[in-house]
């Protein structure tokens, strides 16, 4: 339960820290892009990564190189569907949510708030951490593709 043998610790080291080497080296070369601050899609492929490499870890029927293939293969799906939405306003439509205004010339805007699932208590949070009390203080509060709120100051 505890433990099963020497071997199993041994290749999770090796396999550990080369699958770790393997992915630090493929994410430098995919550009600042990959880890950049992230909406739902960089979320995913974040989540597939640290997936991956868990399994890679973990598994010992899942071969290194098989592993490192797949992490690449991931890699490789982020910088091509980041690529494409640069060159493309219908992939980048497709892809990326939009920006979404909560709060106009002081107003909340109700409907959009229900939209996006946002309550008061976190418009008023957005507001005190840019140095605000108020919504009078502010032209508007949107809510980001990453799902930070960006307050504008009046």
């Amino acid at each position: 339960m505890f433990f099963d043998d020497w071997a199993g610790v041994i290749r999770t080291v090796i396999v550990g820290l080369l699958a770790y080497l393997a992915l630090i080296v493929m994410l430098r070369a995919s550009g600042k892009r990959t880890l950049s601050k992230m909406n739902a899609f960089d979320l995913v492929v974040t989540v597939a990564l640290g997936s991956t490499l868990a399994t890679v870890l973990l598994t010992a029927s899942v071969p290194l190189v098989e592993g490192v293939v797949a992490l690449a293969l991931l890699v490789y799906l982020q910088y091509a569907i980041t690529w494409a939405s640069v060159r493309s306003d219908r992939f980048r439509a497709l892809i990326k949510a939009e920006p979404t205004l909560l709060v106009h010339d002081g107003r909340p805007l109700e409907g959009a708030m229900k939209t996006q699932r946002v309550t008061r208590d976190e418009i008023d949070a957005a507001l005190r951490s840019s140095g605000k009390t108020d919504l009078t203080q502010v032209k508007s509060v949107v809510l980001e593709t990453d799902g930070s709120m960006t307050v504008i100051p009046r």
